[in-house]
């Protein structure tokens, strides 16, 4: 999975890098090329990033719940 990601990483990174190109040479589909660039990072790449990354439960520890507000609440009052 990371060897993946790492694929699709370096995927988009060359997109970029080409749209970027296109854009400065003026070519009639330069717009066309960033915008399928931002579409693949937004709609392929982060969803397989984030599942990669929060898999196996490692996102619990970023859910506000009423345990972790009167504990910031009480860390807040003392300072």
């Amino acid at each position: 999975m990371k060897l993946i990601l790492k694929i699709m990483f370096v995927i988009f990174l060359v997109w970029i890098i080409i749209g970027l190109y296109l854009i400065n040479t003026e070519h009639e589909k330069a717009q066309v090329v960033m915008g399928l660039g931002v579409f693949y990072f937004s709609f392929l790449f982060m969803p397989f990033f984030i599942y990669y990354r929060y898999r196996d439960g490692k996102y619990k520890k970023y859910i506000l719940n009423d345990e972790k507000l009167m504990k910031a609440f009480k860390n807040q009052e003392k300072e």
